[in-house]
């Protein structure tokens, strides 16, 4: 019995210390997506206005067929999104063919629309996902996130979130250079 008392907490403390060791190993930045190498979610939504107002007319995700295009969830509110906003704004000036889609996710538009006036609008379109419906379609944690899909409509990366100054090159060039979107 003394002998079970002994080594039990230090069996106990031994296993501990090995799941810490390989917890450690993993980067939590990195959440697999059970999307990566599948079609990317469908939507079809209202785009935001300069001004502020919701677009009557709506963008389908269809009409980005043949594109390779950055997906890049944001949100007025986010102060994450701040941080990274530089990182897209030196992507779009860069990049002038790029195809970079902002998705306002459970966003006013009045408000996603004074945030970018505020900070620069890097996008070629914004979604209003009011509601945040396209945004769980997609798998969003929450915001920021950002996918690269390819041309052929599938989703090649995905990015939780704010994206650094490396993002472009490491992640989403490859994809454009593979499919010559780019200069």
């Amino acid at each position: 019995m003394k002998r079970i008392a002994i080594w039990l907490p230090i069996g106990l403390l031994a296993g501990m210390i090995v799941l810490f060791v390989f917890g450690l190993q993993n980067d939590p930045e990195r959440i697999p997506s059970v999307l990566i190498g599948k079609e990317a979610p469908r939507f079809t939504l209202n785009t935001l206005n300069k001004d502020g107002s919701i677009s009557k007319s709506k963008i389908s995700s269809l009409s980005l067929n043949g594109e390779v295009w950055i997906l890049n969830v944001f949100a007025s509110w986010c102060v994450t999104c701040q941080i990274e906003h530089k990182h897209l704004m030196k992507i779009a000036k860069n990049n002038p063919k790029l195809m970079l889609v902002g998705l306002a996710y459970k966003d006013e538009p009045t408000a996603t629309a004074e945030w970018l006036q505020k900070f620069g609008n890097p996008y070629s379109i914004v979604l209003i996902d009011r509601e945040g419906l396209t945004g769980i379609d997609w798998g969003v944690y929450g915001v920021p996130e950002t996918f690269v899909i390819n041309n052929d409509g599938v989703i090649v990366y995905k990015n939780i979130g704010a994206i650094d100054e490396n993002f472009y090159k490491n992640e989403a060039e490859p994809f454009l250079l593979k499919a010559k979107r780019i200069n």
